[in-house]
């Protein structure tokens, strides 16, 4: 996997301060999307363990909330392992830090269906979010009132409870971090 940019102290991606990795490589390719320099799985660095202590390491002040997986499309299935081994990484030595994700693809319709490649790849990748930002950028649908998204198609999903209940709910706890997003 190859990513295109770390940006530390990141306020626009998630509640708090945050690290958000953006990763390279998208085949949704959405007419106005903001990063479609990143839609080429080629562009950028190659993310590597060195990368993955970079993270680490800027995620250790308090003051940092959590990890934030944006692109291209961090779920793309060539882009999950490497995405999963930073999330087992990063749990282990911040477990109290939320974990956000943006990503084209519906939670329930492909993500949760199995779609994305090795299901249990999937599953654990999931296991480790909090919030997961879902749906593709509609360049028609696009409001720039909306808290952490872009367009009014995408979802703001609390992963931990849709995988609880078997359903989807969304994250509305819009005036504090809530369970699990400190």
């Amino acid at each position: 996997m190859n990513y295109a940019t770390i940006k530390n102290n990141d306020i626009a991606n998630g509640p708090g301060v945050r690290v958000s990795l953006f990763v390279s490589g998208c085949t949704h390719r959405c007419p106005g999307c903001f990063n479609e320099v990143a839609w080429d799985f080629d562009y950028g660095q190659p993310f590597t363990q060195e990368t993955v202590d970079a993270v680490l390491a800027m995620l250790a002040p308090n003051h940092i909330r959590g990890l934030t997986l944006l692109g291209g499309e961090p779920f793309e299935p060539q882009n999950q392992p490497a995405i999963l081994d930073l999330l087992r990484q990063v749990k282990a030595k911040f477990p109290e830090k939320s974990v956000w994700a943006y990503s084209g693809y519906l939670f329930d319709r492909d993500i949760l269906a199995g779609r994305l490649g090795p299901r249990e790849i999937t599953e654990e990748y999931v296991s480790y979010l909090d919030v997961l930002v879902d749906g593709p950028f509609v360049q028609s649908r696009k409001n720039l009132s909306l808290r952490f998204r872009g367009s009014d198609n995408q979802r703001l999903i609390d992963v931990k409870a849709s995988l609880k209940e078997g359903k989807v709910i969304l994250w509305q706890d819009w005036q504090s971090e809530g369970r699990g997003m400190k």
